[in-house]
């Protein structure tokens, strides 16, 4: 089985991600899911830090001046946790992870990493278990103009920056 290619297409340019579907079936699973509907079109990066990561997939930031951004989830809501032992994939440059505030919350956000945050690891000891169900295969310089975006208090964009649309090729 060949994992799905999806494009990214944002205010600031196209990027690539191979998902990890054969790894992360359900976290990759969702993604792909969620991105054949169209949840993700139209949405902002809500968080950005740099030398950490870029963060998307809320629904509230359809607004990126929502007060919300950040809060929401898919209309599925929370996905269960997938921490399989054969898919130990690192929080490295470029990978992208599942953002959750706890166990068995994931949903929709996810972010990309812009530093290796092993810390994150699932299966590091006391991590805080954002599993990696995807990386970007190209336009890494995409994602490092998104993480250089001047930011407010609350590492929101000054700037918007959209996700006109993701296309998943399977």
């Amino acid at each position: 089985m060949t994992n799905p290619i999806a494009t990214f297409e944002t205010s600031l340019g196209s990027f690539q991600a191979e998902i990890l579907v054969d790894q992360m079936p359900i976290t990759g699973g969702n993604f792909v899911r969620l991105a054949k509907e169209g949840f993700y079109d139209g949405l902002h990066f809500h968080r950005v830090i740099q030398n950490f990561m870029c963060q998307f997939g809320c629904p509230h930031s359809r607004d990126p001046q929502s007060p919300r951004a950040g809060t929401g989830q898919s209309p599925y809501g929370s996905i269960q946790d997938e921490h399989p032992a054969n898919a130990q994939i690192s929080n490295e440059v470029g990978t992208l992870s599942m953002a959750n505030a706890g166990p068995q919350s994931g949903s929709s956000q996810f972010f990309i990493n812009t530093k290796h945050n092993s810390y994150l690891d699932f299966f590091s000891p006391g991590a805080s278990k954002h599993p990696v169900f995807g990386r970007v295969t190209q336009g890494m310089e995409v994602v490092n103009r998104i993480e250089s975006v001047e930011t407010d208090g609350r590492d929101r964009p000054l700037t918007p920056v959209q996700m006109i649309k993701i296309t998943i090729a399977e």
